[in-house]
């Protein structure tokens, strides 16, 4: 147990608390604030429902949704016990990117249950994140809510964990001089996170993935190794040769290694059998599938983890918090690839060339402005592709990002 979190949550009894952003001190202000103005607000609405983004909080609020399926390394703990972390996931959104978020547990792990709670209650909000909602269930869910929804959903365990992989991997490959259509990735873990690096791999133009999960590297030909629909999509766009076997099969020659699974799964014997510098992604908390000082004496020219106290943290406060305030200063109704990538780029490319190296290949999460580079990012994107309600000018967008200015009708 960490005592010294444990008083800290206890003393303040949770990280949030809601504040008024207008001084209710005198009859008038209440008057104006609460009845009988708040009356005329409503009216307004009323007869233009999009002008609530105008006259309320919704264009910054953002609901952390949870069922407690899949929370951190913790498994299927209940919405109770996810609790602390989603409040901890709003105090993120709010240092960082000045986002209102709300922590919203809820008790039923019934993906059509889910579905329906976040449509009714999505008028109060800007945009939807999911959490630690376990996979295949929080696929379903997401392409749902995407279909229902007119505004933007994410799963973070899925996007941002891409998001931020496939933008360390760039530069890793600039380091050891390799391209992304080159390269042969070896990836362990193909459930929320890990299904979702693969396809974003494959939308950058990676062409030889080869995966594992529980019943090894998965292959279209051999439906044993297959666990779930999902696994069957991703066997048919991955995996060129038709390998068969185990992880340390797939990892035999390749270039990088991803892992998204659990702790120990590789060992020094199986980085000597990749290919010449080989780059490892072991991102498994709180144990990484190799640790950093084993893999480099193994070989390993480049090693990230999701953990704090290496160099070359792969940690998704560096995507959410940016990538939602750009869409929301432009009222986007999605989040899409284009986003996604444009995310990808502009965490990839924060970093001058100079500073790039093997024990920087991506921003630290208080480095200054790279949330502001992320959400600009981002907010051109959804312009550019079409998703955005409203298309403010560069400078207009800056300060809307940088809290300057309200929101453009």
């Amino acid at each position: 147990m960490n005592n010294e979190a444990l008083e800290l949550h206890k003393k303040f009894r949770g990280k949030l608390e809601v504040k008024s952003r207008i001084p209710v001190n005198n009859q008038k202000m209440l008057s104006l604030a609460y009845t009988p103005g708040v009356a005329d607000v409503s009216k307004l609405i009323h007869e233009k429902p999009e002008e609530v983004f105008t006259y309320t909080n919704r264009w910054n609020a953002v609901a952390i949704v949870s069922d407690g399926s899949a929370v951190l390394g913790l498994g299927n703990i209940g919405p109770e016990a996810a609790l602390p972390v989603m409040e901890g996931k709003a105090v993120l959104f709010k240092e960082f990117a000045n986002v209102d978020a709300y922590p919203l547990c809820i008790n039923t792990q019934d993906p059509e249950k889910i579905v329906e709670f976040v449509e009714t209650i999505s008028p109060t909000f800007g945009g939807i994140n999911l959490e630690d909602i376990a996979s295949p269930q929080c696929f379903y869910i997401e392409t749902e809510l995407r279909k229902r929804l007119n505004i933007p959903v994410f799963h973070d365990d899925q996007h941002g964990a891409a998001i931020i992989i496939l933008a360390a991997l760039k530069n890793a490959l600039k380091i050891i001089g390799k391209r992304l259509n080159e390269i042969k990735v070896a990836t362990v873990g193909v459930g929320a996170a890990g299904g979702a690096v693969i396809k974003m791999l494959l939308a950058a133009g990676v062409r030889n993935i080869v995966a594992c999960d529980r019943n090894g590297i998965l292959n279209k030909n051999h439906p044993e190794t297959l666990l779930n629909p999902f696994h069957e999509e991703i066997a048919s766009l991955i995996n060129p040769e038709g390998l068969t076997g185990s992880l340390e099969d797939a990892m035999k020659g390749a270039d990088v290694f991803i892992g998204t699974s659990v702790g120990g799964l590789v060992t020094q014997d199986m980085v000597r059998s990749m290919a010449k510098d080989p780059v490892i992604f072991a991102v498994a908390n709180p144990i990484p599938e190799i640790y950093p000082d084993e893999a480099k004496e193994a070989g390993a020219k480049i090693v990230a983890t999701g953990r704090s106290d290496f160099d070359n943290q792969i940690n998704n406060v560096l995507v959410f918090p940016g990538l939602f305030r750009g869409a929301l200063s432009v009222r986007a109704k999605d989040i899409n690839d284009e986003m996604k990538l444009a995310a990808v780029d502009a965490l990839a490319g924060f970093l001058d060339e100079s500073e790039v190296c093997e024990s920087r290949i991506i921003p630290r999460a208080f480095d200054p402005g790279v949330g502001k580079a992320v959400a600009m990012a981002v907010a051109k994107a959804a312009i550019d592709s079409g998703v955005a309600k409203v298309s403010p000018e560069s400078k207009e967008l800056e300060q809307i990002i940088d809290g300057d200015i309200s929101l453009p009708r």
